[in-house]
């Protein structure tokens, strides 16, 4: 009986030692991408949004989420891929971001939700070394789940963004008043 005692703790030891994330994955095309599931607040499907004048174009504006005002990307836009029409499954992922001395929310607005997968911490790889003429700092790594790359985004470092956080400040301005 302590023998099998002893493989238990044993197995215990050592899948404590292989730590694992549970990521929300969508989709941009026929990418998935992956973000920290503990950082989403709520999934809600596409409405309109308050415009934000002068704001890049992946901004697409601003809503107000139960007193809390919301700022709006299109990740597409923001990563170059080309747009296309929001249709029933276009959804926004609501996201709590990490910035410098405050949390904010903002929201995402993506082609369809995936999958959750759980990811060893081991099995996260480091991105592709494109040199110096493409940023991979939003990139926190990718995993192979299902014969099937996803990228895991540092929701933190894209949305960390001085154009983002200036278009963000006027936007909190322009709806207040």
């Amino acid at each position: 009986m302590s023998t099998s005692l002893q493989a238990v703790s044993d197995d215990v030891e050592e899948s404590d030692n292989i730590h694992q994330n549970q990521y929300l994955t969508f989709l941009l095309g026929d990418e998935e991408y992956g973000v920290d599931i503990l950082r989403v607040q709520e999934i809600r499907g596409w409405d309109s949004v308050t415009t934000i004048p002068n704001a890049p174009a992946f901004i697409k504006g601003v809503i107000n989420l139960r007193g809390t005002i919301v700022s709006i990307l299109d990740l597409r836009e923001r990563f170059g891929i080309e747009s296309v029409e929001y249709n029933e499954l276009t959804v926004v992922v609501v996201l709590r971001v990490k910035g410098e001395g405050k949390d904010r929310i903002m929201g995402v607005v993506v082609d369809a939700v995936s999958e959750v997968y759980h990811i060893a911490e081991n099995d996260l790889k480091d991105p592709p070394d494109l040199g110096y003429a493409i940023n991979m700092d939003y990139m926190r790594g990718m995993a192979t789940v299902d014969d099937k790359m996803v990228i895991i985004l540092d929701i933190d470092q894209l949305m960390s963004l001085k154009e983002i956080d200036d278009a963000t400040e006027s936007g909190e301005k322009a709806v207040e008043d």
